[in-house]
């Protein structure tokens, strides 16, 4: 990579050009919003999905969420929304019901996280769409599954940290429940939802058959957070509660440095524990038959992670950073979001990438971290004004400039005139 000013210039940017990705020829129509769906998404435009996002004629609501130069293009939005292209649709005008019929034949992924009731309302359940594309692939992602109890409750990332338990295991720590400072629900959902979509694509491709998929977000963080936390539990009757007892220890955590840094160091296995009691070089720490096995260690997480504790204080940052690299310990500094910025690991791999957006000026994006060596994902379309792209798809839908004036005149595409057809 080169700097040119405040653009990084790189040899792999696809702005514009064809999709090189596995995806490429499928069209997925976006009419999630929030993150949930928007990350699944994006996702599948940077494996090469053609990707439309069918927006309201006031937008997706995190468009005006967050810093932002102009209006509609706030960061919130410009985070998960690259490799897409955007029409403003207002659905509940009988007269936008061809334009998004003719989106439906064309396309062969729906998506969206509106709760089932609406989903009805607005007419876009799995037996109306498949009716009028029997090979169509929806995915629905919702709060909680419509079989349960909790079926049709309305559900943000807070609220499934909440049921889910999240947010009472960090109480391990703090004292009382707290949300990870992340939107981690939203985040593993929509992951999810782009690995069943792609599954369904793949089934799509041996049989022929759409189908439709559910993603509710309350199960999946259920299932994400029993993975390990189910513990005893797993057997029945049940051997020991929950709870993976060397994750729930007040003393797992960064240990801070002579010079007060911080630091995550995880002598595991018996080889990294021996090579990290040399590295202290203390003899008795060595012999001592409490942390000598990997079962000792394990049966008194809180005295041996407070002896880690006690050696990391003797030592700089740097000394650490030196002495565990040489011993091959497994250990990483404790990055604020603003380390990662500048991160040399993260550099060293193209991971930031600077784009000219021709109305934001330079945006600073991530690349997609999974590498494909015969089909890899490209950015090629930056997160695009709301309706940027009607016209163009309108007439791809085959619509006519008589028809496109005609809609517009009937409001379809929102309070304006006429379409914005930017360049």
């Amino acid at each position: 990579m080169q700097e040119q000013g405040i653009m990084t210039v790189c040899n792999n940017l696809n702005v514009g050009e064809k999709s090189t990705g596995p995806l490429d020829g499928i069209r997925v129509l976006d009419m999630a919003t929030m993150i949930v769906g928007p990350v699944a998404t994006q996702w599948l435009g940077d494996m090469g999905a053609d990707v439309i996002k069918v927006e309201p004629p006031d937008g997706d609501l995190t468009r005006n969420i967050g810093p932002r130069h102009s209006p509609d293009m706030g960061a919130f939005f410009l985070g998960s929304n690259r490799n897409k292209r955007s029409i403003a649709l207002n659905l509940k005008k009988r007269e936008a019901r061809p334009v998004f019929e003719r989106l439906v034949r064309s396309s062969d992924v729906i998506l969206y996280s509106i709760r089932t009731e609406a989903a009805e309302r607005l007419g876009l359940t799995y037996k109306k769409l498949s009716a009028l594309n029997p090979k169509i692939i929806l995915c629905h992602v919702k709060g909680f599954a419509d079989e349960g109890s909790y079926g049709g409750m309305a559900a943000y990332d807070d609220v499934v940290q909440a049921v889910s338990g999240l947010a009472m295991l960090q109480s391990v720590v703090t004292g009382e429940p707290r949300y990870v400072p992340s939107i981690i629900a939203d985040k593993v959902t929509g992951l999810q939802a782009a690995y069943a979509i792609s599954l369904a694509i793949f089934h799509r491709l041996r049989t022929g058959q759409g189908q439709e998929i559910s993603i509710p977000m309350f199960e999946t963080m259920a299932a994400f957070n029993m993975t390990e936390h189910l513990w005893g539990e797993i057997f029945v009757p049940p051997l020991a509660g929950t709870g993976y007892p060397p994750i729930t220890t007040k003393a797992r955590r960064p240990f801070k440095t002579s010079d007060g840094g911080y630091l995550c160091v995880l002598p595991y296995t018996e080889q990294h524990w021996a090579r990290f009691c040399e590295v202290v070089g203390d003899p008795v720490l060595t012999a001592d038959p409490r942390y000598a096995t990997h079962a000792a260690r394990q049966s008194d997480q809180l005295g041996f992670w407070n002896e880690v504790a006690n050696q990391v204080k003797r030592k700089s940052t740097a000394e650490w950073v030196e002495a565990l690299t040489a011993a091959d310990v497994p250990f990483g500094l404790a990055n604020s979001l603003d380390d990662l910025l500048t991160d040399p690991h993260l550099e060293s791999v193209g991971f930031w990438q600077t784009f000219q957006h021709p109305t934001e000026g330079a945006l600073r994006m991530m690349a997609n971290p999974t590498t494909m060596s015969a089909s890899p994902a490209s950015i090629r379309h930056l997160p695009p004004r709301l309706g940027e792209h009607s016209a163009e798809i309108l007439r791809e839908l085959e619509f006519g400039a008589d028809d496109i004036a005609a809609l517009t005149a009937q409001g379809v595409f929102g309070p304006d005139p006429a379409i914005r057809e930017h360049h």
